[in-house]
């Protein structure tokens, strides 16, 4: 039976936009049991961006009822549109808690928690395949954009399933209870901390052990790749509004310049990773948006900057934000413009750990299912993902999430010979060699949650 919380709750009924959403008409939905490459190629084709995964959910739902499991949808609903009330002052318009949980009962033993992300991007796809998205849809933040799953959650949610399918087959040689979440909106940053916040912890059944997986767009179709440690970083979104006294370009000395001010900011900001963070702790500061002024002549009253900031322990991310509140009102200071306002996102991605342990226990079990000369070791990135939320919110819950190989082994040999370039994640050109990586991410994702479960 399938649970479905309340999508809109009473108190927040009235607020709901009525503005139909912006999407491309979908083929009829997959039934419980289709093929894989099938599953995934609908997938691919109605990709829903973040927290509008509205169908995709209810697709991944029914399998998991089919397959046995006690099913819960709507997790998360209400934290996303209280959420969306105090950012709009309105339920933004389609947007859900498109959170599934499924829970599974097989005997004493372990409780095995196995994620999937189920969002697309705002991206218009331009890799040619047949099978190629053209939905467009609406953003979180109210642009109408084409979509495509260009970060490679198509594969996810498809190895999910297929996951499920193979240990629910083979429940015979597992004991343990099994929960399979379908988180939305990862692409914000927002949905494992909905969901969390929801009751995931308390209304559900509580994990011994965290496992997901993610696609590399630099790894070659049936390998795995993963690290120990440290494997994903902290991110924080800081947005600096710089203030001046604005004028005319002629006469700058009658003014207090932003965009000076701004610049001067950008600039020091270099010196923070350099002089001030340990060099054996990466740290990365961006400053991805510098906006003022609109005109050739009038010096603005105001610039704004955005900032992406990455770290990995705790205390480096803190120093770094405070070094950007320090040299941002110093470098104003120093000019005599008024201080700046410093938002800082509270609702910032926490690095990934993949706990050493429970690694090695899975990673031994990867390698004796698809062979170990396919699994490799690699550094850590600075790129983000809130799964790592599911062990922060819980600490004693440990983690892994590990790589699993996309690019056609063909295409990869001929980067490797410097002959082609390879298109990243979130890139209109990602076309994963989905057959090949299905096979190896569901028989490597089984063969780490078994493990898990028969762990002495």
């Amino acid at each position: 039976m399938i649970i479905r919380r309340s999508l809109v709750s009473p108190l927040l009924a009235l607020a709901v936009m009525t503005t139909a959403p912006v999407a491309q008409a979908q083929e009829s939905t997959p039934a419980p049991g289709t093929e894989l490459m099938e599953l995934y190629t609908w997938l691919h084709q109605n990709p829903e961006l973040s927290f509008k995964e509205k169908t995709s959910s209810a697709v991944l739902a029914a399998e998991l009822e089919d397959l046995g499991f006690s099913v819960t949808t709507g997790v998360g609903d209400d934290w996303v549109r209280n959420k969306s009330m105090e950012d709009e002052g309105t339920v933004r318009d389609g947007v859900g808690g498109y959170g599934v949980v499924g829970v599974y009962e097989n005997g004493e033993g372990p409780t095995v928690l196995i994620r999937t992300d189920t969002d697309a991007l705002p991206v218009p796809e331009e890799t040619g395949l047949d099978y190629a998205s053209k939905v467009t849809g609406m953003t979180w933040t109210g642009v109408e954009s084409p979509v495509m799953h260009a970060c490679g959650h198509d594969v996810h949610m498809t190895n999910w399933v297929g996951t499920a399918r193979k240990l629910i087959e083979n429940k015979d040689d597992w004991s343990g209870t099994l929960v399979m979440i379908a988180q939305p909106a990862e692409e914000l940053g927002l949905g494992a901390k909905a969901m969390i916040e929801d009751g995931l912890y308390s209304d559900f059944p509580l994990p011994d052990y965290n496992l997901a997986l993610h696609v590399s767009a630099s790894a070659p179709a049936g390998t795995v790749a993963y690290s120990s440690g440290y494997a994903l970083a902290n991110v924080d979104s800081v947005d600096i509004h710089v203030k001046g006294v604005g004028g005319h370009g002629a006469y700058p000395h009658t003014t207090k310049d932003p965009v000076v001010v701004g610049s001067s900011i950008v600039m020091a900001l270099q010196t923070l990773v350099a002089r001030n963070v340990d060099p054996q702790k990466p740290a990365v500061v961006t400053v991805g948006s510098f906006k003022a002024g609109a005109k050739h002549n009038i010096i603005s009253n105001e610039a704004e900057l955005l900032l992406t900031v990455r770290s990995y322990d705790d205390n480096t991310r803190q120093l770094l934000l405070d070094g950007i509140k320090r040299i941002a009102k110093g470098q104003a200071e120093s000019y005599g413009a008024p201080e700046p306002e410093i938002r800082i996102d509270s609702d910032y991605t926490p690095s990934t750990y993949n706990d050493p342990a429970m690694t090695n226990e899975a990673v031994t079990a990867i390698k004796g299912a698809i062979g170990e000369e396919n699994v490799t070791e690699v550094t850590p990135v600075m790129g983000g993902e809130d799964f790592s939320q599911f062990g922060r919110t819980q600490e004693d819950v440990p983690g892994l999430i590990f790589w699993l190989g996309a690019v056609d082994p063909e295409t990869y040999a001929q980067s490797e010979a410097g002959e082609v370039e390879l298109p990243s994640l979130h890139s209109s050109g990602f076309a994963p060699d989905a057959d090949l990586a299905l096979e190896t991410g569901v028989n490597a994702m089984t063969a780490a949650a078994m493990a898990l479960f028969n762990k002495s």
